[in-house]
């Protein structure tokens, strides 16, 4: 088992070929309104010859579906995370495109999707605030993500290099996605903290793979 990596959020150069450098599985771009919001022209600026196993994530709040796919297009993305309201008959329209569909944990007066009829490349499990499309850096209780044990999902929310270890051994998700955990201000990472981060990923995912196969390092 390897976890899955999203680092999320990102707008320079050198904070791509960092993640990349890492370990990173997964780039994420932001193009709702954000703080760490990102033009099409800038992720092309940005993600020039990238290895063809590193994937482009683009962040969208409900936009427009011919917005979406122009952006999409223009930038080369291979998923597209849908963070707002969208339905199923909008999913259906993007049907062309790998989809991460977000549910939001943990508040009491969270909306919730109705069961979904489109398939998705992953559910990502992200912190409910009021007012706000994500996380704002807040963990949720990880309990919650016990109905989607097993399945492909994406765990988010004020993860840190710190606390990553034990939301995998929680948890155990498809993948991780960070971004405010591995800043230095809005939209500017530290190398040193993507890097504290992924190896605490592998770390976890060696602690676990070593449990449940118990000769796979003698």
């Amino acid at each position: 088992m390897s976890t899955i990596v999203k680092i999320c959020g990102l707008t320079r150069r050198q904070d791509v070929m960092q993640a990349v450098e890492c370990g990173a599985d997964l780039l994420g771009f932001v193009f709702a309104r954000s703080s760490r919001q990102v033009k099409p022209e800038q992720v092309l600026e940005i993600c020039w010859g990238l290895p063809e196993n590193i994937l482009k994530v683009g962040v969208f709040v409900d936009a427009p579906l011919k917005e979406v796919i122009a952006t999409a297009t223009t930038c080369g993305l291979d998923l597209l995370q849908l963070h707002g309201s969208e339905d199923d008959e909008y999913c259906r329209a993007l049907s062309s495109f790998d989809l991460i569909r977000v549910l939001r944990l943990g508040g009491c007066l969270q909306p919730m999707r109705k069961p979904s009829t489109t398939k998705s490349w992953a559910t990502l499990l992200d912190t409910w605030l009021p007012n706000l499309a994500g996380g704002g850096g807040r963990v949720f209780d990880w309990q919650l993500a016990s109905p989607w044990a097993g399945s492909r999902f994406i765990l988010a929310g004020g993860l840190t290099p710190e606390n990553i270890k034990d939301a995998i051994q929680q948890t155990q998700p498809f993948g991780v996605d960070v971004s405010s955990g591995v800043e230095l201000a809005l939209g500017i990472k530290d190398g040193k903290k993507i890097e504290k981060f992924i190896t605490a990923v592998r770390e976890a995912d060696k602690l676990y793979n070593s449990c449940t196969n118990p000769d796979m390092y003698r």
